[in-house]
């Protein structure tokens, strides 16, 4: 079990989404800030690091509006839909467009293991968004 999720556990209050989801997504924001941040790293190592500038800025953004978001649904006492959604809405595009720009570049380990964590953090926040319907 996560500790987003036994953090989760411990709240006295209910959350008006369910748990399961709510921790998924901190796991997979939390997971994606990580493997974005090593992502750049190793970007600014490659030999020819100008063509890893989109990737770099990509990624960036991503740890970013990911690091926010966890943040924010990190918080679920309150859990407020309105503030939420929006943030959520931004790592959806975000680690859609980090995820297709580290895909292109997939040859490289770093990348490969960058794009599979934008795409479960797409994933799980698009998920705690249909559940907030």
């Amino acid at each position: 079990m996560s500790y987003a999720r036994q953090m989760l556990d411990t709240y006295s209050r209910t959350f008006n989404v369910d748990a399961g989801l709510l921790a998924a997504a901190i796991d997979a924001l939390s997971d994606c800030v990580q493997a974005c941040n090593a992502d750049n790293a190793a970007d600014l190592g490659e030999p020819n690091v100008t063509e890893m500038v989109t990737c770099i800025r990509l990624c960036l953004d991503c740890v970013d509006i990911c690091a926010a978001t966890a943040g924010v649904i990190s918080r679920p006492t309150d859990y407020a839909a309105a503030v939420a959604r929006p943030l959520l809405e931004a790592c959806v595009a975000i680690c859609k467009s980090c995820g297709d720009e580290c895909k292109r570049h997939a040859h490289m380990p770093h990348c490969r293991v960058c794009a599979e964590a934008c795409r479960r953090c797409e994933q799980a926040c698009q998920e705690l968004l249909d559940a907030t319907k």
